[in-house]
């Protein structure tokens, strides 16, 4: 069965961790589209804070993701409030920085209970809906889907894992004729408050690895993919090369991570604050979608080539025949002509 996606201006939208980073980027794109919403968040205070921020159709769930009957109340509320929703971004998740070894079960288990068991319970309650209606699925997984990073093993264990369960669900849509769309977001380093909310085991500040890319590139990719049915979407031309170099020399990869992640991911001479971060509990306001990146931030545009190829296409083609034409043009030195006249003049003829 074809999938067929309405217009964002025609949309309901269910976003969860709409209150920081990327979901907080991606709702602000929505609602300046003209999409409903119904963001969901573990703190009242900042989805209020939001609410009042995009003003308009916002309807707001205070949930913990990694409980199923808190997210069927995201999809209770969305039905009682706009009559369904038409797109579903699994968006929540959590970090961690340090190594293996140094990390405990409890944290590790509450990291999969929000990175992946909330994207199953968000994923399951969302087809109910969508299988009879239609619509998008749209999980964020990471480059960390396909790129094991060091210092964030068990994030990327996690991330590893939603592309898993994404892919297997795709499958069984297809086979079940559902006109649901299932995308997997995939972005590379994102400048969001995400080091600052990250359980840190490091004695050092954490901080992300280049390049870094601004949240509201992530926020585009997730409209284009609510709108147009598409598999997979790799936010920057950074994130899409390491995975291509992970998987034709994984090797080599390996032996890169290993000399540069230590010190691409602290900050040298400064202390850790907060190392317990947002883990366990919401522990202060959000409400930011850019981060502290103290480095460059930067426009993708890798992506929006890889979503519009066609046009992509014409611009490459334009650009190659303009730099031909000059150069085809270009002023060349002119040899004299037999009659010593200047090339291209007629030479003058005596008057009769």
């Amino acid at each position: 069965m074809s999938v067929k996606l309405k217009p964002l201006h025609q949309q309901v939208l269910v976003i969860t961790g709409a209150t920081s980073g990327i979901g907080l980027a991606t709702a602000r794109q929505a609602a300046k589209a003209g999409a409903r919403l119904v963001l969901a968040a573990r703190s009242a205070n900042d989805l209020e804070t939001v609410a009042r921020e995009l003003g308009g159709h916002v309807a707001t769930v205070v949930a913990d993701v990694a409980d199923p009957v808190a997210v069927a109340h995201i999809a209770d509320t969305a039905r009682s409030h706009f009559g369904g929703f038409d797109t579903w971004v699994n968006n929540a998740g959590v970090g961690m920085w340090g190594k293996i070894e140094q990390g405990n079960l409890a944290d590790f288990k509450r990291l999969y209970d929000t990175n992946l068991w909330g994207v199953v319970n968000g994923s399951l309650e969302a087809i109910k809906f969508l299988k009879q209606h239609g619509g998008a699925l749209i999980n964020l997984g990471s480059v960390a889907s396909d790129v094991a990073i060091p210092f964030q093993g068990m994030y990327a264990s996690s991330k590893h894992a939603i592309k898993g369960f994404t892919d297997a669900l795709r499958i069984e849509l297809g086979q079940d004729k559902a006109p649901v769309s299932v995308t997997l977001i995939k972005p590379a380093a994102i400048n969001t408050p995400f080091p600052a909310h990250a359980r840190n085991y490091l004695p050092e500040q954490p901080t992300l690895p280049p390049p870094v890319y601004a949240p509201e590139e992530v926020g585009s990719a997730i409209l284009h993919a609510a709108s147009h049915p598409v598999r997979d979407i790799y936010v920057g031309g950074g994130g899409k090369m390491m995975s291509v170099m992970n998987k034709y020399a994984p090797g080599t990869v390996d032996w890169l991570a290993s000399k540069t992640s230590a010190q691409q991911q602290v900050h040298p001479g400064t202390r850790a604050r907060h190392p317990e971060g947002s883990l366990q509990r919401p522990t202060a306001p959000h409400l930011k979608a850019r981060g502290d990146y103290e480095g460059h931030t930067l426009k993708t545009y890798y992506t929006p080539a890889s979503l519009h190829p066609v046009v992509a296409g014409l611009v490459a083609a334009t650009t190659l025949g303009a730099s031909l034409a000059l150069w085809m043009g270009r002023d060349k030195t002119p040899k004299p002509a037999e009659d010593g006249q200047a090339p291209g003049r007629v030479p003058l003829q005596p008057s009769v």
